[in-house]
């Protein structure tokens, strides 16, 4: 749709209709709950009031195999339905609730370390930042409804506080973000641009930069809605640029970790180099 490619297209919905379609009964009683509540919540606050729920957190298994599926709306289907009612998206907050999305997705993403372990994202977190350009575009397309268009929102940031829950919640250091320290601290987007484009990838890194990027531009007017909505600002954007190359540039282990919030995820990630 970006780019205007309508085979493209085709084989895209082709592929959404004979997908699996087992989230829908989440979606639509998440749906129903919202339509019938007047509570609304920044995804940031409730990524963390999921971190703090005991149900919540534990709810996913390292051996399970689907950890929304078998896990989350297994064990915790009530709470992470309480959860997932309170974002909400109304036809006249949809540019706003747009970027907070996308600026949520990077933020649970990029926040979610292990203090004295190197820099790593996670893999299935990396994916809600990629898919969350996309909406950027989809909620300027004439042939969908304002309807659809606010529903699409609320389901994408639904989705993503599931990831999050089904990842165990991992404990969110945005100071990790703040103080990083770039390996190039001399190049700006342009050189982390640069190095992307000639890293040895499937794409994932390049589509992660190309997000963050985006990510700050379209946060950027909403900056000053505080911390608890956009807790992203400034110079975090560019550090989580460079983040995301130096943590799979040249690296002699898996460029991704998975499943950050269990500890079995770590095991093989090399400790932070100490000053």
């Amino acid at each position: 749709m970006e780019f205007k490619q309508p085979a493209i297209i085709v084989e895209a919905l082709a592929q959404a209709a004979t997908h699996d379609n087992w989230l829908a009964p989440f979606l639509l009683k998440a749906e129903e709950l919202a339509n019938t509540s007047s509570t609304s919540k920044s995804l940031v606050e409730l990524l963390h009031e999921a971190r703090q729920n005991e149900k919540l957190r534990s709810s996913p298994h390292w051996d399970d195999g689907n950890k929304v599926r078998d896990g989350v709306l297994v064990r915790a289907p009530d709470e992470m339905l309480e959860l997932a009612r309170q974002w909400t998206v109304k036809p006249e907050e949809l540019e706003q609730k747009t970027a907070e999305m996308i600026g949520a997705t990077i933020y649970f993403m990029g926040a979610a370390q292990r203090p004295l372990k190197k820099i790593k994202f996670d893999f299935y977190y990396m994916h809600c930042v990629n898919s969350s350009i996309f909406f950027s575009t989809l909620v300027k397309e004439p042939w969908l409804s304002m309807e659809n268009k606010c529903r699409i929102v609320a389901w994408k940031g639904r989705v993503d506080l599931a990831l999050y829950v089904s990842r165990a919640c991992p404990e969110l250091l945005l100071d990790d973000i703040k103080n990083y320290k770039p390996r190039k601290p001399e190049e700006g987007w342009a050189g982390i641009i640069r190095r992307v484009d000639a890293l040895p990838d499937d794409g994932h890194a390049a589509k992660l930069v190309r997000a963050i990027a985006h990510g700050e531009n379209a946060c950027k007017p909403y900056e000053q809605e505080g911390d608890h909505v956009f807790p992203l600002k400034g110079d975090m954007w560019e550090l989580l640029g460079h983040m995301a190359i130096d943590s799979v540039e040249g690296s002699r282990e898996d460029k991704w970790i998975r499943s950050a919030g269990f500890e079995q995820a770590w095991e093989n990630v090399p400790e932070r180099a100490k000053l």
